[in-house]
């Protein structure tokens, strides 16, 4: 069950009655701080770890309990406070549902008590959500938006502390995932983007209709974002019309020419023609006709249309706010993105070394690979059921070679192999992470030419290897150093064999 009311009456509930918090982490100790400023006059810490949950619980005064425990406090509870990585159908969460016990996220209270007035005048929120580049637009969000505001939720400063912050932020940029959106349905930002929808986490949300509904909420408030080039987002957005949900104002951005009320690109320049009469201290331009002249998009990190398109949302929000255009060039001129997301780490022999080792899926890596020519593609890891071939196919007329390892590095070398019969493909088996990298990086310089790019987008997860998508990323950029190292062979290591000829250009 979720809380379907308005935020002040989520405010009160919480007010009422014992409220359950679930999960010892980052966003269980954030939802004991907003309960605590709400007013909440009992609060239980439920983690079934005592070595998480007691010292938390201890440390802000509240009660820890186990899942198993919690059942035993239905009964009086007004409300659960969940982690957003529980699942719906966590067993203490069914059971909440079937008390009748209203469950929500920690966004969800952040965001009621935010608009009621707990920590001053509301904010204003922009949510970006999507399945790739949110925390890109993000970022970017909040370089437009200067010192007015701050990047929130999964990165950045946490709601808690920009909510309760000494140095006041009015604007919210708050990246928010599926399952943050799922526990916070009355979510009504200010302006949301839905950057893009591909499949993913199809096991929590139960299908892939349900994962898509979820991300929409962020097109429920005031102004609606949305990837017009996205076929599935542009489903999701007549679905919100039809049951009259979408936000009163829809705003969709394309890599194309921006139609009226779209903002979009036109002779390498981002064109707005959906705000240009927000802006007061701009010149009047006629957005049915010409547009205003934003940017360009040379430069926009990280390089290709997957840059420009989160350039592109982020401009829209940042517009929706007033924000001038000439605020949004110099903030997207002066832009670096984060690590492991597009980051050209390592440059020798005329070839760029490039770590996206934050494409985690097909769709992600898909945004990797349109943005470059010629590719020496280094791919694999977890591809966790997913489906390679339309990847591969798709991008197979770029890639001069590829390099595959991780668990299922050998699935993506028979797609390769069946789609593109004599593409140089070197299998990795080796399985220390450093050392296979290293081995991945040594076979890459073999094959590259000037002119080319190595690029990391592995369509796939790291943890069969790796720590985390990071480690795999600082690994990859210390290999290509090593493997262009003066007196550097490259590719000589006997353990790795190409599956064909690395020589000339198959394409």
């Amino acid at each position: 069950m979720t809380f379907t009311d308005t935020s002040t009456d989520l405010v009160a509930l919480v007010r009422s009655g014992p409220v359950l918090v679930t999960g010892a982490g980052v966003s269980g100790e954030g939802a004991i701080k907003i309960l605590r400023d709400l007013g909440c006059p009992e609060i239980h810490l439920v983690d079934d770890s005592a070595e998480r949950g007691r010292p938390l619980a201890d440390s802000h005064g509240v009660d820890w309990c186990t899942a198993d425990a919690a059942r035993g406090l239905l009964s009086d509870a007004a409300a659960v406070v969940t982690s957003p990585g529980w699942r719906p159908d966590t067993p203490l969460l069914v059971d909440a549902a079937d008390a009748g016990v209203p469950v929500v996220g920690d966004v969800a209270v952040a965001f009621a008590g935010d608009r009621a007035g707990t920590w001053g005048d509301p904010r204003t929120w922009l949510v970006v959500t999507g399945t790739n580049g949110k925390t890109t637009t993000t970022a970017m969000l909040a370089a437009m938006l200067g010192d007015r505001g701050a990047a929130v939720g999964n990165i950045g400063v946490a709601l808690h502390d920009a909510l309760t912050a000494a140095d006041r932020v009015d604007v919210l940029a708050a990246e928010l995932s599926s399952f943050q959106l799922h526990w916070a349905p009355e979510l009504r930002p200010d302006a949301g983007a839905l950057l893009n929808l591909a499949e993913d986490h199809i096991d929590w949300h139960g299908s892939y209709d349900a994962y898509g509904a979820d991300k929409a909420i962020a097109l429920t408030g005031g102004v609606a974002v949305f990837g017009a080039d996205d076929a599935d987002v542009v489903k999701q957005v007549e679905a919100l019309a039809a049951d009259g949900r979408l936000a009163p104002a829809a705003v969709g951005f394309t890599i194309g020419e921006p139609e009226p009320g779209q903002i979009g690109v036109r002779d390498g320049r981002i064109i707005d023609r959906a705000f240009g009469d927000r802006s007061t201290d701009e010149p009047h331009e006629d957005t049915a006709v010409g547009g205003v002249d934003v940017a360009p998009i040379e430069g926009i990190s990280p390089p290709g249309p997957a840059g420009v398109l989160d350039a592109l949302a982020a401009t829209a929000l940042a517009r929706s706010v007033g924000v001038r255009a000439a605020d949004i060039a110099e903030a997207l001129a002066g832009f670096t993105v984060r690590a492991h997301r597009g980051q050209v780490v390592h440059s020798a022999g005329g070839v760029d070394w490039i770590d996206d080792s934050k494409a985690t899926n097909p769709h992600a890596a898909d945004a990797a690979l349109r943005g470059h020519d010629s590719v020496v593609w280094v791919a694999g890891g977890q591809l966790k059921g997913a489906d390679v071939s339309g990847l591969v196919a798709d991008h197979a007329h770029r890639m001069r070679a590829a390099v595959v390892l991780g668990v299922d590095g050998p699935v993506i070398a028979e797609a390769l192999a069946s789609a593109v019969p004599g593409l140089p493909v070197t299998v990795i088996g080796e399985t220390d992470p450093a050392a296979a990298m290293g081995q991945a990086c040594s076979a890459a310089a073999g094959a590259a030419r000037p002119g080319d790019v190595v690029l990391l987008a592995p369509a796939a997860a790291s943890l069969d290897m790796f720590t985390g998508m990071a480690q795999r990323g600082d690994f990859f950029a210390d290999a290509a150093r090593e493997a262009t190292a003066p007196g550097t062979e490259p590719g000589t290591d006997e353990s790795i064999g190409p599956s064909g000829p690395l020589e000339g250009d198959p394409r």
